[in-house]
């Protein structure tokens, strides 16, 4: 039910397109009714239980299943969760650009959650693939929506490098599992712990599932993202908080976890090897972020190195490193919505893209920019926001694990990312107003707060404080996937 309201919800948003209130109810109701079906099944997993649905078997070992756990949970949450906000913000959003075709976005963003929490409950590498690839195909409309010569091109790379990706190096780490273990199924401790193969097999499988899952926007398969950004921003929201790039890094923790089992993980070496990988892209990706003068191209930056966090946290191997991990999808969800959401307020409010042009701003703009202040908090690591408690689990674990280099490395891109987010607040708010040439832009005189679109992104700064206070829910999902899988 959870996975099926959002497909009636898309279903029903089309049926309605002559009355777009009525419509844009059914968007806003499905959310609320998917974060309680989803929510609802909170206190079983928290008890360390889990829920179990095969609907049919394709072949021996190879079944369309759901599993509710602790990890499909935490992505499930968030997911879940930030629809609701983000639907309410598309509407203030595509009401107030006067956008085209608002039916067919409603529709495709209202199956892509479907995809999202179905991947989330997939009890096994089939059914998550194929809710891996729905995404892909559901969210390419949403890229091209403006139907521009520059978001065709944006929308080309993004199939091309999530399909190419997934059709060479997916399928045969597919092929290669099902050939060795015959089965597709998540087990604790890894599919493979017990399976009679060469390291260099087990090896070879693993990086084709890494470069496969190119949704987690690892360098050098990250450029689909930045490219991405000519899509709308409730468009990036999607994107870059809620569900695209969450479902890359979660494929890649239950891969790491699931599959190959955190034993076999430390064995082969696959661990430090990835861990270095992740870590040039954390360092690289905020680099790229700090010459980025286009506001959306810097954040798209940011959460390419964002999610590596996450995979950094996985592939060192200790508890407190794969909590960290584990609750930064979250932190990272609830801080990097707020800042698109904010971008997006801007542009409706100023039709303001660059930062150079964001002078005195946050005068015009107040709950806007202080809401960015906050997200840009939780994206630094600075507390009280929610990014503090997963950044602050994974320096500890990168210390248990005796890897001052990863140490370095985070302390290194909190630097960055302080370099690259403080100047924004420090021009919104401290640079005096200047007028522009640029007849495209509102005179700031004009320029005010959209009600509908500022309310959601409040909400978002908000959660994103929430989770520096009261971490509790993340963390004992994340504590309860690392005791299922051994560490």
């Amino acid at each position: 039910m959870a996975i099926a309201i959002s497909l009636f919800a898309a279903g029903a948003i089309l049926c309605l397109y002559r009355r777009p209130a009525l419509r844009d109810g059914v968007s806003v109701l499905a959310a609320l009714i998917k974060f309680g079906l989803v929510i609802s099944m909170a206190p079983l997993v928290l008890a360390g239980g889990t829920l179990d649905l095969t609907l049919f078997e394709i072949l021996p070992g190879v079944d369309f299943a759901f599993r509710v756990d602790a990890l499909g949970m935490v992505f499930a949450t968030v997911s879940s969760l930030l629809w609701i906000l983000a639907a309410i913000y598309s509407i203030g959003y595509m009401r107030s650009q006067k956008e085209h075709a608002q039916s067919r976005f409603s529709a495709a963003f209202a199956v892509s959650l479907s995809a999202a929490v179905g991947g989330a409950f997939a009890a096994n590498l089939f059914t998550l693939v194929i809710f891996y690839e729905l995404l892909s195909l559901v969210t390419y409309p949403l890229v091209y929506h403006k139907e521009t010569d520059e978001s065709w091109s944006g929308s080309r790379r993004y199939v091309v490098y999530l399909v190419g990706a997934s059709k060479s190096f997916l399928l045969a780490a597919l092929a290669l599992t099902y050939q060795l273990a015959g089965t597709f199924d998540f087990l604790p401790h890894g599919l493979f712990n017990d399976v009679e193969a060469s390291n260099m097999i087990l090896t070879v499988v693993y990086f084709c599932y890494l470069v496969g899952f190119a949704k987690a926007a690892i360098m050098p398969f990250h450029a689909w993202l930045p490219a991405a950004m000519v899509a709308p921003t409730p468009v990036s929201a999607l994107l870059h908080a809620v569900a695209v790039v969450k479902m890359g890094v979660f494929c890649m923790l239950r891969v790491i976890f699931h599959v190959m089992g955190i034993d076999l993980m430390d064995r082969l070496g696959l661990g430090i090897a990835t861990a270095y990988l992740v870590s040039f892209t954390i360092v690289m990706a905020s680099v790229y972020a700090l010459t980025r003068d286009d506001l959306k191209a810097r954040l798209a930056y940011s959460t390419v190195s964002q999610l590596s966090y996450i995979i950094l946290g996985a592939v060192m191997l200790t508890p407190m490193a794969a909590i960290g991990g584990i609750t930064h999808i979250a932190a990272h969800g609830f801080s990097k919505i707020t800042l698109f959401f904010c971008a997006g307020s801007i542009y409706c409010a100023s039709h303001r893209k660059k930062i150079s042009d964001l002078s005195g701003i946050g005068r015009r703009l107040p709950w806007t920019m202080t809401a960015f202040f906050i997200g840009a908090l939780g994206m630094i690591g600075i507390p009280p926001a929610g990014g503090f408690v997963s950044k602050w689990y994974l320096v500890v674990g990168s210390v248990q694990a005796g890897e001052m280099v990863f140490l370095a490395v985070l302390l290194v891109s909190a630097v960055l990312n302080a370099a690259y987010f403080l100047p924004v607040i420090y021009t919104a708010f401290f640079e005096p107003e200047k007028p522009s040439s640029d007849p495209d832009l509102l005179p700031l005189e004009h320029v005010r707060e959209i009600p509908m679109v500022t309310v959601p992104l409040m909400v978002t700064a908000l959660l994103s404080l929430a989770l520096g206070f009261y971490p509790d829910y993340f963390l004992t999902l994340a504590r309860s996937v690392m005791t299922g899988a051994g560490l």
